[in-house]
């Protein structure tokens, strides 16, 4: 089964970042869902580091879940949950409730309809309060992309045209649809930003 886990060079960049944002956005308790965990390095990361947090992987390519589950093997976490395929674009997801969402490197590499899903999919699994966490390279109105940044997306965009930075705008348009309130941006490392959404709370109702 080790022969299955795959490494990415980006993991050992980010991970350290991410996990310093994510201490002060994530819940104590509960079940967090990862949608598109990829090679699953960080997944084991992140159990380490959140011990009192279920960890939940998942991703929709067989070699990816292969490789999260060597990785899970390997490492024997008690929190890190056995990975779930997940397609962000499908209406139904093995996931009924999560107290928190997290994805990373997702919406740039994917159609604009993953992005959609995972709003919908988000918006339907949280509870009022809850976060979801997006992690990548976005434009912004009125802020200068980096060259770096504008060559990824021309990579991007050669090897699929359905892919490439969105605006960040864009995202935070359709996350509201589905009760997904935008509340922070962090930049990061090499361009990156880490995007906060909550689950809005509720108005206030009218009783009789």
């Amino acid at each position: 089964m080790t022969e299955a886990r795959r490494s990415a060079p980006h993991v050992g960049r980010n991970t350290g970042p991410i996990l310093e944002v994510l201490r002060g956005s994530l819940p104590g308790r509960g079940l967090v869902l990862e949608v598109a965990s990829g090679s699953g390095e960080q997944s084991v990361a992140f159990a380490r580091a959140f011990s009192k947090l279920l960890w939940q992987p998942s991703d929709p390519d067989p070699a990816a879940l292969a490789s999260i589950q060597a990785w899970r093997n390997s490492e024997a976490l008690f929190n890190l949950l056995p990975p779930v395929e997940l397609d962000a674009r499908a209406t139904g997801w093995p996931i009924a409730s999560a107290e928190a969402v997290v994805c990373i490197n997702m919406v740039h590499i994917s159609p604009w309809s993953a992005a959609e899903g995972l709003m919908h999919g988000a918006g339907r699994l949280l509870e009022a309060g809850a976060p979801l966490y997006l992690y990548g390279p976005y434009r912004q109105l009125g802020v200068e992309t980096a060259a770096s940044n504008e060559a990824f997306d021309q990579s991007l965009r050669s090897r699929n045209p359905e892919w490439g930075l969105r605006n960040l705008e864009d995202v935070a348009a359709e996350a509201e649809r589905h009760g997904l309130v935008l509340e922070r941006t962090i930049p990061m490392p090499a361009n990156n930003l880490s995007v906060i959404f909550r689950r809005a709370r509720p108005g206030p109702s009218c009783r009789t």
